[in-house]
């Protein structure tokens, strides 16, 4: 590898061996994304699903670059539009930068740079575009020992992504969309196109990749929480793929995480569900004149929740929204919390799964 050129990458396609152990993790890592595609589907109002589940794949990728906030940060942001801390402003801004990748392909009907691009501006809240001069070098931020060089020349990097554009958008292969997103997502690390907002723009990928290739309907696998738990493993996989070629394991770790976190998210869904119905079925039983579908999925499309949220979605008046979320507080449903001059009336079970997480447990990919 020449320091002045940095490392690059072959080209796509490449010619990998597909081991028995493979096909073995895709079927799993397949079957365990397909029944979360069905059971998304149990809860009817997807907002519920892409404010809270999104937010979550926000706050995990974001932490894996050391961007570390707090739920109730997190929330309290989301729900006052004002940002309490830095951090919390970047992971809204992750969480809208995968949202409007989501709208853009479903848009376009294709995933290309310029949408990549878009997604990395949102990201970072510039428009800096792709890297132009040399430079960046990776580094060990404890020791300083350079880790990898990427590519430095911008007609290289162009290249490359234009390469990578390609394969995004045809059937250069005949692999699985599972498999290619593993080498889709290696190439774009490699690359490291951007100066800044590379590792969480290529995890937004991951994601709306399957969006784009019809795996996914909603953008919410929550793989970035495996990631986190796994991180060391993930940094040394992508560097043999780079020093030895070791296809095998890397793209083997990548479903092993697809399998695990899809098999979690359900978890997460049907918890969330039975909370929605053991909340309706409270107001119904208690406060039957209050009782509304929209009520119910506000509070948890929102998880602080204003009076304004409820009159934007519901045609009452604001002492008839005030009235609601009191009784809602009496039934232990909402809890009222005065932060700076607004009231938030606060959905704390729903709070409470969020903050559980995920755990992928032991890592069984070798």
């Amino acid at each position: 590898m020449s320091i002045d050129k940095g490392f690059l990458p072959q080209e796509l396609p490449i010619q990998i061996n597909l081991t028995p152990q493979i096909y073995q993790k895709l079927i799993n890592a397949s079957r365990a994304l397909g029944n979360l595609n069905g059971f998304m589907k149990i809860i009817p109002n997807q907002n519920i699903l892409i404010n809270s589940l999104i937010l979550q794949e926000a706050k995990d990728s974001s932490e894996i670059e050391n961007i570390i906030t707090t739920h109730t940060e997190l929330f309290l942001t989301q729900a006052s539009d004002e940002a309490v801390s830095q951090n919390a402003k970047e992971v809204q801004d992750y969480s809208r930068a995968l949202k409007k990748g989501f709208e853009l392909i479903k848009k376009d009907g294709l995933f290309l740079n310029k949408h990549i691009l878009e997604i990395q501006q949102e990201l970072e809240q510039n428009n800096a575009g792709f890297r132009k001069q040399s430079g960046t070098i990776l580094k060990n931020p404890s020791t300083n020992e350079v880790k990898y060089i990427p590519p430095q020349d911008y007609n290289d990097i162009l290249h490359l992504m234009k390469n990578l554009e390609k394969y995004i958008n045809s059937d250069m292969d005949s692999l699985d969309p599972l498999i290619r997103m593993s080498m889709i997502h290696y190439q774009f690390e490699s690359i490291h196109p951007f100066y800044d907002g590379n590792g969480r723009t290529g995890r937004i990928l991951n994601i709306l990749y399957l969006v784009y290739m019809k795996v996914l309907d909603l953008p919410i696998l929550y793989l970035s929480a495996y990631i986190i738990q796994t991180k060391n493993i993930y940094y040394d996989l992508l560097q043999k793929v780079r020093e030895e070629n070791k296809w095998v394991e890397w793209i083997i770790y990548i479903l092993e995480g697809v399998e695990k976190t899809a098999i979690e998210t359900i978890k997460m869904i049907k918890y969330i569900d039975e909370l929605i119905k053991e909340t309706s079925d409270l107001i119904q039983l208690n406060a039957p004149k209050i009782y509304s579908k929209d009520l119910v999925e506000l509070i948890f499309s929102h998880p602080y929740t204003k009076i304004n949220f409820i009159l934007d979605k519901i045609d009452i008046s604001r002492q008839t929204a005030s009235k609601y979320l009191k009784i809602c507080q009496k039934l232990g449903i909402l809890e009222c919390r005065k932060i700076g001059r607004n009231h938030f009336y606060i959905n704390t079970k729903l709070v409470e799964i969020f903050q559980r997480g995920i755990c992928v447990n032991e890592i069984d990919f070798f």
